[in-house]
């Protein structure tokens, strides 16, 4: 999206400050995280492992190989950032077989990841108990600070609310071309993640899904480039 040949909507926007949640001050990362210094803290959503093999039984054919995917970013963030604690925010399995269907390697994989630092699955809709073979704990929200952690969205207000489930992107137009990206939809009072799983979709964020979430206009999507995050605001956006 803002990278080399496709410029940023506002190029002001290189000097945007981090997103702040109620007072706190988190990093929207292009891989389609949060990072919160303050807690050395990494929040992702909705990972839906299995979710190819899960489409290849229903007669789907999909390449099975999104769950090896998605941990090796995953692996790559934690490299990168370190941190203390990282959040699922639920939907981390896409269905309650997924471990089953789970390739020994991939297995393997997850369980050494949940080992390097205090891993907090979420529970969310797709994955109400999540298997604890791999390690980590389950919650069914997790509260920080002035921050709340759960897998779906409440209605407004609901403060300090850091949540997923919905899949949020955004589409802008620039020079003429309309570009659709991932992105976190957050209004300083609550933040509501992509997927971060590498089969999952996106629900464009002017959806009518978001009215009682995000009331009116007065919201940023911080859309994700390759390497890149700008927030763009709300009245700038497109629908799909």
């Amino acid at each position: 999206m803002f990278d080399a040949a496709e410029k940023e909507p506002d190029e002001r926007l290189h000097a945007a400050p981090a997103l702040r949640v109620c007072g706190a001050a988190l990093t929207v990362l292009a891989d389609g995280a949060i990072w919160w210094e303050a807690e050395r803290m990494l929040v992702v959503a909705d990972l839906h492992l299995e979710k190819g093999s899960a489409f290849a039984a229903r007669g789907i054919a999909l390449p099975p190989y999104d769950t090896r995917t998605t941990l090796r970013r995953l692996d790559a963030l934690l490299a990168r950032w370190q941190p203390s604690r990282l959040v699922a925010l639920g939907d981390s399995f896409h269905d309650l077989d997924a471990e089953a269907r789970m390739g020994a390697e991939d297995a393997a994989h997850l369980a050494h990841l949940t080992r390097r630092t205090d891993w907090i699955w979420i529970a969310g809709n797709h994955d109400p108990r999540p298997s604890r073979q791999f390690g980590g704990t389950v919650h069914e929200e997790l509260r920080a600070g002035p921050l709340t952690f759960r897998h779906e969205p409440r209605p407004a207000p609901s403060t300090g609310e850091i949540a997923g489930h919905l899949h949020p992107c955004a589409a802008v137009r620039v020079r003429g071309r309309r570009l659709r990206r991932r992105c976190v939809a957050s209004d300083g009072t609550r933040a509501i993640l992509p997927a971060f799983g590498a089969y999952a979709g996106g629900l464009n964020v002017l959806d009518v899904a978001y009215e009682n979430l995000l009331p009116g206009f007065g919201f940023h999507a911080w859309m994700m480039g390759a390497r890149t995050v700008v927030p763009v605001a709300a009245h700038r956006l497109e629908g799909d």
